[in-house]
């Protein structure tokens, strides 16, 4: 929990940084790549992050590997920040919420349509555009499947969930039987 707090605090204030200066697509993009380094580069995040090994020798590594690619100078002292703060553990997390508040800034927001069966790309062009009207935003969908609705779909956008499922509608309609109301 503490970790998320910590990466949405600093994502935050890059964020901030970006809105002020117009380059926040350019950070989303450089912070990527450098989250990236920890995935495909190996031994990289423990040259960083390992205590065992002196912090000035880790710092050196930093340095060295900012010199070598081109970042702006925002990005290079934010990276610095953290590894001075001991957050750098945490590149991947900042990076991740980053891009979500990247993704809001520009209009664009992700949401998930859960399906019985496989939903045509007529339909979910439909979905789509109806998201899209109801948000005034730009839809990023992510369609998934489960054999347990039964029919409909699920909807989600961030916190709003719009279940339209059978399964949800038969356990309704089973509640208010159980109350005795008239359907």
């Amino acid at each position: 929990m503490k970790n998320l707090a910590v990466s949405r605090r600093y994502a935050k204030a890059l964020i901030l940084i970006g809105k002020e200066d117009g380059l926040a697509e350019q950070y989303n993009e450089e912070l990527s790549a450098v989250a990236g380094l920890f995935d495909t580069q190996e031994g990289f995040e423990k040259a960083l992050t390992n205590p065992l090994f002196n912090k000035n020798d880790r710092k050196k590594v930093l340095e060295a590997v900012l010199a070598a690619l081109d970042l702006s100078v925002i990005m290079k002292s934010f990276l610095t920040l953290l590894f001075d703060k001991s957050r750098i553990g945490f590149l991947r997390e900042i990076s991740s919420y980053y891009k979500n508040l990247a993704d809001e800034l520009k209009g664009v927001v992700k949401a998930s349509i859960v399906s019985a069966t496989e939903l045509s790309s007529d339909a979910v062009d439909k979905i789509k555009q109806a998201l899209s009207k109801k948000t005034g935003k730009t839809i990023v969908l992510k369609i998934d499947q489960d054999i347990d609705l039964i029919g409909g779909v699920v909807t989600k956008i961030g916190d709003l969930v719009l279940d339209g499922s059978v399964r949800t509608q038969l356990m309704n309609m089973s509640e208010t039987l159980k109350k005795g109301e008239i359907v």
